[in-house]
């Protein structure tokens, strides 16, 4: 329920504006202005509690508490590494990040792109702060995390070793915003061993809330220089990186001195006069900053006879075309726009962006990638409209066409790097929807249809994106893993040229569960009718603890289900229904199911569920093997049943809502009450017989509304 209320709450505050740049989401709830002003008030100055100057901030193995990287550390403020520390100094440039002992470059080179663009640099750095006026040891910067902007706070006792700095740190010995940055997002992440390794990109869009694309520079293409020129003109952040073939090629330094693996900054283009002829030139950095390039246009390289007209060598400049020497080839050009504007078009637009949260959770909705054609339809699905063409059309583009960038982002990967889980191989397909429909397909569309569009590949990056040009109609984005059963949260953005309707497949919570007529209940089971008329002797009438002898009893003889015994609270009136489907959705005759097939099993018990309750489901009732067992299988039926027919007493005025006040809340703690009120809603008296099963059923109702946060049935 908590969850739920959360949810709602969160949807919200959105809507007031909470989560965007202006008004960003206190991260762990702390308030910087509240905090500053407590410890300005005691004149202490801040420690944080949520992420302690302690070995558990710096690692979890090669940084890990214990480790020999992590000995002779001492935590020290720059109040006590120098005589007057400075926050900034002389305005925030790319000189400020100098790499440390940390594999994190990918992360300093977004950090050195971002200071070519002071509106973006202030909006993750905050000028307000300094070691001078109201100093209290305490220092906030803000990101951009999944859709929302998050505004991080931290002390700033930073690890040294020998009176020095341990990670990044300025050319400048008394600067340290960029230390503090470094360890607000070490804090977003979990420790600063979590940062080690990664795609500069994800450190561009935590710094912007963009898209990202990329560029195989093997195969680049022919407007490559206007794309990077265009780029940086709109203020977009671009890296580039040479690929490795091994892990030993991994920083690996070329004979012209190029680091394999490691992340730089692409920081300008220049076309100049050379030798009678315009040359081309892309100006790139390496934040790390100890190895420079040698080759043409370095300080070192010196053209033989070169023209009086020729421009001298520029530091950091390499020449992009005629040169034929693999040695200077980068492989992969990143660039993050602030917006989706295509960098082949000199249209600007205004994008339309939705926004989806969701999560994989094996044995619901981590079918895997379309190599599993049997658990691949259960993964999460999205219905996109697109009625409205682009307005520009290329007149080489054929038909007219929609533009629609999808990006696709795993949450949180980097803070799980602690419990051994990386990140996960992601991608998604679009599929074209000929009929309108808002359920959740099955196996047979699948089967029988082929995407119209796709990620270009499965691969474990943070985010996965492409633009697609797709006729007008419906469409259905299918986001997975490349393997089933893998767990993990994500969400996709879905940005469109023209207004776009979308929503989520199978967001429906429904139930009209089967009511089995007398006459469709075997009658001619002999040993069933003489238990019955034994226990329940002259007044038809037997308690749960008998019925539960009576089925134990019959259904401890079949072959065709593995049995266990029924637990007291499964012995309910429906085991007919509840067998039936059973066996009818058990097609591998194994006596479980699985627990992804728990979707058909449900459906043709009338019920029809959202990816939530699906996820819920599969967590409470699957084996370690993901198996449901057929006492496990009727459970989840009649706990579903009472649950519908609890909410329906509450909905009295059939909105589909129920509105509980606290008191409210209170009451359906009483279990009787409960009890008494759905023996009411049925017009029945209260039998002997029905009465221990009514008041089990409903106390394991009560718990469920709890824990299964009220299947998704109730909203505050």
């Amino acid at each position: 329920m908590a969850a739920l209320v959360a949810g709602v709450s969160k949807q919200r505050a959105a809507a007031e504006g909470l989560g965007s740049n202006q008004k960003a989401v206190k991260y762990l709830g702390q308030d910087f202005e509240t905090l500053r002003q407590q410890c300005l008030d005691s004149g202490v100055l801040f420690k944080d509690p949520e992420f302690p100057a302690c070995p558990s901030a710096l690692g979890y193995k090669d940084l890990g508490p214990g480790s020999p990287q992590t000995q002779g550390i001492v935590w020290k403020r720059p109040t006590e590494l120098c005589s007057s520390p400075q926050f900034i100094v002389g305005g925030a440039t790319r000189t400020d990040i100098c790499q440390g002992g940390l594999g994190d470059c990918w992360l300093l080179a977004a950090i050195a792109s971002l200071t070519l663009n002071e509106e973006l640099l202030y909006r993750v750095v905050p000028r307000d702060q300094n070691f001078q006026k109201n100093y209290a040891g305490i220092f906030h910067f803000q990101f951009w995390q999944f859709g929302e902007w998050v505004e991080v706070v931290v002390d700033d006792r930073l690890p040294t070793k020998d009176g020095k700095l341990l990670f990044v740190h300025s050319e400048e010995g008394n600067e340290f915003w960029s230390a503090l940055l470094e360890k607000a997002y070490a804090k977003l992440n979990g420790s600063y061993e979590a940062l080690a390794g990664g795609s500069t990109v994800e450190g561009f869009e935590d710094f912007t809330g963009g898209i990202s694309e990329f560029y195989d520079l093997k195969k680049p293409p022919a407007s490559l220089y206007h794309i990077v020129r265009k780029a940086l003109r709109r203020g977009s952040l671009l890296a580039c990186s040479i690929d490795v073939s091994s892990a030993a090629e991994t920083e690996a330094i070329t004979s012209q001195k190029l680091v394999k693996s490691h992340a730089y900054s692409v920081t300008g283009v220049e076309e100049v006069d050379f030798r009678g002829r315009p040359e081309r030139l892309i100006r790139l950095r390496n934040p790390w900053g100890e190895v420079e390039w040698t080759g043409a246009w370095s300080d070192e390289y010196v053209p033989s006879s070169p023209p009086q007209s020729s421009p001298p060598p520029r530091k950091g400049v390499m020449q992009t075309h005629d040169n034929h020497e693999t040695d200077g080839r980068f492989s992969r050009l990143e660039i993050c726009n602030l917006s989706p504007d295509s960098l082949s078009s000199e249209e600007v637009h205004k994008w339309n962006l939705v926004l989806f949260n969701g999560r994989w959770t094996r044995g619901s909705t981590a079918g895997g990638c379309q190599n599993y054609p049997a658990t691949y339809w259960t993964n999460p699905q999205f219905k996109i409209h697109l009625d409205e063409v682009d307005d520009h059309q290329e007149e080489n583009e054929g038909e007219p066409c929609c533009t629609v960038l999808l990006g696709l982002m795993q949450k949180n990967r980097r803070r799980q790097k602690r419990i051994g889980q990386g990140m996960l191989s992601i991608g998604y397909a679009v599929y074209k929807l000929e009929s309108h429909t808002d359920v959740h397909l099955g196996r047979d569309f699948f089967m029988g249809h082929q995407p119209s569009a796709r990620s270009s590949t499965y691969v474990n990056l943070r985010e996965v994106s492409s633009r697609v040009r797709l006729p007008p109609g419906q469409y259905l984005v299918v986001p997975s893993t490349f393997e089933p059963f893998k767990d993990g949260d994500f969400c996709l953005r879905v940005f469109s040229e023209k207004k776009a309707k979308a929503l989520e497949m199978g967001d429906v919570v429904a139930g009209n569960p089967h009511e089995p007529h007398p006459s469709e209940v075997d009658r001619d089971d002999g040993q069933f009718k003489s238990l019955f008329e034994k226990l329940a002797e002259k007044d038809s009438e037997i308690s749960a603890n008998e019925l539960k002898t009576v089925l134990n009893e019959v259904f401890s003889k079949r072959t065709d289900i593995k049995f266990d015994g029924f637990d007291i609270n499964t012995c309910r009136e429906m085991i007919s229904l509840m067998d039936e489907i059973y066996r009818e959705t058990d097609d591998k005759h194994l006596g479980t199911i699985d627990a992804h097939e728990m979707r058909t099993a449900l459906k043709k018990a009338g019920f029809t569920l959202n990816n939530q309750v699906q996820q819920t489901i599969a967590l409470r009732y699957a084996c370690s093997k993901l198996g449901i067992d057929f006492d496990g299988f009727v459970a989840c039926m009649i706990r579903l049943e009472t649950l519908f027919k609890l909410f329906r007493l509450l909905d009295k005025d059939q909105s589909g809502t129920v509105q509980l006040s606290l008191a409210e809340s209170h009451v359906m703690d009483g279990v009787t009450m409960e009890a008494i009120c759905m023996v009411q809603q049925d017009g029945e008296k209260c039998p002997g017989h029905h009465l221990p099963s009514i008041l089990s059923g409903v106390q394991h109702a009560m718990s469920e509304l709890r824990s299964l946060e009220r299947m998704a049935l109730v909203t505050y």
